[in-house]
């Protein structure tokens, strides 16, 4: 496994690979990040990820600073899941002196965009260099991060984007949480609470299963659930349009529903894809 820290050294290492799969992370790995190396690697027969915690895509008053870091252990699993080349840029490399051009997506909706004011703009700038620096043939995502899928779909598509995107379902723990690197500061109670998250989901699912389609009455399965955890505070229950993320004010035969709640001072996202893509 090769790891290198600059562009130019990407650049160098990348036409030894004829078809190469990519991961973008911003490090802390975990399973559900192992899974989608596991899957780059199996469809193109190399993979490279990058480790970057992209500064761009943090409000001041979010976790940046104490983002969980540990560069020696991530290099140690990317190369026992098969990992061929991992970039680990500094923001430095990626933000040089001068740097203005960023990229908005345009989804005015979503409520993850709503809850986090410019978090997409830091993505989808992060993910296009990312990809104009890798080149890859194919790159993979969790549907975890459902709304920043719908972000980088538009991104693809309105920018002609030479990259085929692979939407991994939502790697889990045992019980049904969504793994994420986030869950490290999770205290022993607020990790148990935290499966209200799925118990949720898992319950507007059966709901819209058996017939519910209204979109409020599926919020409102979500929320009675929700508050009877203490240790969580909502943030948000939605149901949006798959494509546009508009919020859903009539019944469909599709939606994406999406939630966050706060467990001290550990945001957790989840969501789920109801009826037909």
């Amino acid at each position: 496994m090769q790891v290198v820290s600059t562009i130019a050294e990407v650049r160098a290492a990348r036409p030894a690979f004829a078809q190469l799969g990519f991961v973008p992370t911003m490090g802390f790995l975990h399973e559900g990040h192992l899974s989608l190396i596991r899957r780059a690697k199996a469809a193109c027969g190399a993979a490279a990820v990058s480790i970057f915690v992209n500064p761009t895509q943090f409000a001041p008053h979010e976790d940046l600073a104490r983002y969980p870091r540990n560069l020696p252990r991530d290099l140690e699993l990317a190369e026992a899941a098969g990992a061929d080349l991992v970039f680990t840029p500094t923001p430095e490399e990626m933000y040089p002196p001068g740097f203005s051009t960023f990229i908005d997506p345009g989804l005015a909706h979503g409520a993850e965009n709503a809850a986090r004011p410019g978090h997409f703009r830091g993505v989808a700038t992060v993910v296009a260099k990312l990809f104009g620096i890798m080149q890859p043939t194919l790159a993979v995502f969790g549907q975890k991060d459902a709304e920043q899928c719908v972000v980088i779909r538009k991104l693809v598509r309105d920018l002609d984007l030479p990259v085929t995107l692979d939407i991994a379902p939502t790697a889990r723990e045992a019980d049904g949480l969504a793994m994420s690197s986030r869950n490290s500061y999770l205290t022993p109670d607020q990790r148990a609470a935290a499966v209200v998250l799925i118990r949720a989901l898992r319950a507007a699912e059966a709901v819209f299963a058996g017939g519910e389609r209204d979109p409020e009455a599926l919020r409102r399965t979500v929320l009675d659930i929700l508050v009877q955890e203490p240790l969580g505070e909502v943030d948000y229950v939605a149901l949006a349009d798959l494509n546009s993320l508009e919020p859903l004010t009539a019944p469909a035969e599709a939606a994406l529903l999406s939630l966050a709640v706060r467990f001290g001072h550990t945001r957790l996202i989840d969501n789920a894809i109801l009826g037909a893509i």
